[in-house]
């Protein structure tokens, strides 16, 4: 498997020496590149190819939220996880809202940065434990609102079948696809969802309306 490209984006240059050090420890890690702010930051994503940004709030020359939206503007299937120090549900909101796919603590980063990492790899969004702890029920509803809208039209419409009860074969037959192409679609949904049995799945579709 190829090396996941990683940027670290922060304007302490001691702070992008640890993170540099921590990432490294990681053989499917690879970092490609650092940034001391956000107009470097977006110089560098035109010169190096990344899968990844570690990015910070604070930054100078274009902060780290209101870079995200033009990093996704130009460089779409890039990821961005912000790594901040700030624990704060309005940061929080703002920087989904831009387009973040996760945003972590600094204090957190021994701990649970690879685990970020690797669900963001799986195209999950990631928020840190002590955050979302701290948020209840507010980051639930939000983590399955941000989860549906992972959600392709096709995705849907085979959650739509699954609730109503139709076999693979007959959503192969309704939708004009392969029996295969409707399994791999259940399988996308799933590791969307972060939903790991069949059960669960048609549990989720019957409550969320989509019989």
């Amino acid at each position: 498997m190829d090396a996941y490209r990683v940027i670290i984006a922060d304007d302490h240059g001691l702070v992008r020496q640890g993170l540099r050090r921590i990432v490294e420890e990681a053989p499917e890690l690879e970092v490609v590149g650092e940034a001391e702010d956000g107009l470097s930051l977006l110089r560098l994503l035109n010169e190096v190819t990344a899968d990844i940004v570690l990015l910070d709030i604070a930054m100078p020359n274009l902060r780290g939220i209101e870079a995200i939206p033009r990093i996704k503007a130009i460089h779409p299937k890039i990821k961005v996880l912000i790594i901040t120090m700030h624990n704060d549900k309005e940061l929080l909101y703002r920087a989904l809202s831009a387009g973040v796919d996760g945003y972590f603590l600094k204090k957190e980063v021994d701990r649970e940065l690879f685990a970020a990492i690797e669900k963001i790899r799986q195209g999950q969004t990631y928020v840190s434990s002590e955050i979302s702890d701290r948020m209840g029920d507010d980051w639930g509803r939000i983590r399955e609102g941000l989860q549906r809208s992972l959600l392709t039209d096709r995705e849907k419409e085979i959650l739509h079948l699954i609730a109503d009860g139709r076999s693979n074969k007959e959503m192969a037959g309704l939708l004009y696809i392969s029996v295969h192409t409707v399994e791999r679609h259940r399988a996308n949904i799933m590791a969307k969802l972060d939903i790991h049995t069949m059960a669960d799945l048609i549990k989720y579709a019957i409550q969320r309306s989509y019989a």
